[in-house]
């Protein structure tokens, strides 16, 4: 026995099928929304305004900046143009995943000489490291990085 389809059943699939639309979407915008980690910065156009100047600050400290994960060390190590060491008058640093803040880590930093170390447990995958640092003269060095946590276990 064939059942009849009647303009009852056609407009509930039509009503189910665009509430399952809705619902999904709904879903994602509020999942979208609770892992924005928020505004980088307060005004794009003042940040604009001393782009230029403040990249050309940085690249005469000529500094560069290595960092590595091994075995759940945090390994960082600054140096000049002539690959010698260089300390930092202050550092800040800060240990994500590079989509959401969920993760984000406290670094305690140590000074090992040459370079600094610190403890992490970071899981598998793709990390970002964002360093701030400051020169003895008030330059401002920033540098974002990727992270790939490597293991010799």
């Amino acid at each position: 026995m064939k059942r009849e389809i009647t303009g009852r059943h056609v407009a509930l699939m039509f009503v189910g099928g665009f509430g399952i639309i809705i619902a999904v979407n709904v879903l994602l915008a509020v999942s979208a929304v609770r892992t924005f980690p928020g505004v980088e910065t307060a005004s794009s156009y003042i940040a604009g305004q001393n782009f230029d100047a403040n990249r050309e600050a940085q690249e005469a400290l000529g500094w560069d900046l290595t960092a590595t994960v091994r075995d759940d060390i945090l390994h960082i190590d600054f140096t000049d143009r002539g690959g010698n060491p260089v300390t930092p008058e202050t550092i800040d640093l800060r240990i994500g995943r590079p989509t959401t803040e969920a993760q984000d880590l406290e670094v305690s930093l140590h000074h090992s000489g040459t370079g600094y170390t610190a403890p992490v447990e970071l899981g598998p995958g793709r990390w970002r490291l964002d360093v701030l640092a400051t020169a003895e003269d008030g330059t401002t060095f920033r540098r974002m990085m990727a992270l790939h946590p490597e293991s010799t276990r």
